[in-house]
């Protein structure tokens, strides 16, 4: 690896910041301690900073030259609402509440690479730090756009990261198009009508249309859309009735549903609505359909990614590069800022799980685990990255 000395001498730094912001997890829009770290410790070092976009959010400024262009580079900083199984020095002291996923880890890299760009300046144009809250599930990407993240700080491209536990330490992935998925939610409720279970023909019994719209509901999948359109239907509840000598009234069912495209989205949802109302109807019950697009597939620009690719070669070596990674199923709320601006978003390797302390719990490193830590060793190298992402980008851009 070609670590940037000055940014690998200063670990011990940023680990203590990373490690105190673990130790002091806050949930989506509650990340009031951690902004004013990040806050603090970006104007100790002479940075402007703009506060309150998305709330709790913070847009860090670092300008050299003389050139209009502008980047952004994105770090999110909010928790989950996990119990920690972890007993190390810097486990939660908020019960309840977790870094399961590496947004502490995010942040301190982004403030890594803050630190150097600051004094060093080897490029021409702008950098804005974003610091953006509430990405487990609040949506904070898309409340800093709507407070006007782009139109009061502008800039041709915005670049992401986060850290991908069981891909080895020293590693990067990228892919062009593609690389989270959306992620949406359904209900369906069904209406029939309560009866004795002894006597089914008295009443409309809603928990057989309810079974029949979920076997239903997978030909979506296997019959509608494209094969070679990847999705995926789950139906993760069902719920009816309270005793067994009952037909219920009511009985519902709901899930989540991920693509790669809107386009397959429209069409899963508009099967779903029609194929959840008839087949109730034929079964003499009613379907109520509430449908929730929570976060957009997040797609990178094919030149950014290439981009992307080739400053984790300069870093790591080719060897240690994947530029067509497997996109996944997860889903990530930068995919609204790729809605506004080309960029690209990107993986770096958290390793196995040895690089935690003694007192870690016994669960797998894995992301929303009770078990997880952040690598502390990727600190100087996703700090390195970023550095070098920025000085390649202006010099390819002047």
């Amino acid at each position: 690896m070609k670590l940037i000395p000055e940014i690998d001498a200063a670990r011990g730094e940023i680990q203590t910041i990373r490690r105190d912001i673990h130790a002091h997890p806050e949930l989506c829009f509650e990340e009031k301690r951690t902004s004013d770290v990040v806050a603090d410790t970006l104007t100790k070092w002479g940075i402007p900073i703009h506060r309150g976009l998305g709330r709790t959010g913070i847009v860090g400024i670092i300008k050299n030259g003389s050139s209009n262009r502008a980047i952004g580079l994105r770090a999110d900083m909010d928790a989950l609402p996990i119990h920690e199984a972890n007993t190390f020095e810097h486990a939660s002291k908020h019960e309840g509440k977790m870094h399961a996923c590496g947004h502490d880890g995010h942040t301190a890299m982004l403030l890594a690479a803050a630190q150097y760009l600051q004094k060093h300046r080897n490029f021409d144009g702008t950098v804005y730090l974003i610091f953006q809250p509430a990405e487990e599930g609040g949506g904070g990407a898309r409340e800093m756009i709507k407070d006007g993240l782009f139109d009061r700080f502008p800039m041709e491209a915005v670049f992401g990261m986060h850290n991908w536990p069981g891909v080895p330490t020293g590693t990067f992935a990228v892919t062009p198009g593609p690389m989270m998925a959306s992620s949406n939610e359904f209900k369906i409720t069904i209406r029939g009508k309560g009866t004795h279970a002894g006597i089914p023909n008295a009443g409309i019994d809603p928990v057989i249309a309810a079974v029949q719209v979920a076997q239903a509901l997978q030909s979506i999948i296997t019959r509608n859309k494209r094969p070679i359109d990847a999705a995926v239907l789950s139906i993760t509840q069902i719920h009816a009735g309270d005793t067994t000598n009952v037909v219920p009234d009511v009985a519902w069912l709901g899930g989540t549903i991920r693509t790669f495209s809107i386009e397959v989205l429209d069409l899963i949802e508009s099967r779903l609505r029609e194929i959840s109302e008839f087949v109730a109807k034929g079964l003499g019950c009613s379907a109520e359909i509430e449908f929730l697009r929570n976060y957009p597939p997040t797609i990178n620009e094919p030149g950014m990614a290439a981009l992307c690719a080739d400053v984790m070669r300069q870093v790591v070596g080719d060897e240690n590069v994947n530029d067509k990674v497997e996109p996944t199923m997860g889903a990530e709320d930068f995919s609204f800022m790729l809605l506004e601006k080309p960029g690209a978003y990107v993986f770096i390797g958290n390793g196995d799980g040895t690089h935690r302390d003694t007192g870690h719990g016994l669960g797998p490193c894995n992301l929303h685990n009770a078990s997880y830590d952040f690598n502390d060793d990727l600190l100087p190298l996703g700090g390195t990255y970023w550095v070098k992402l920025v000085e390649t980008y202006f010099e390819r851009n002047k």
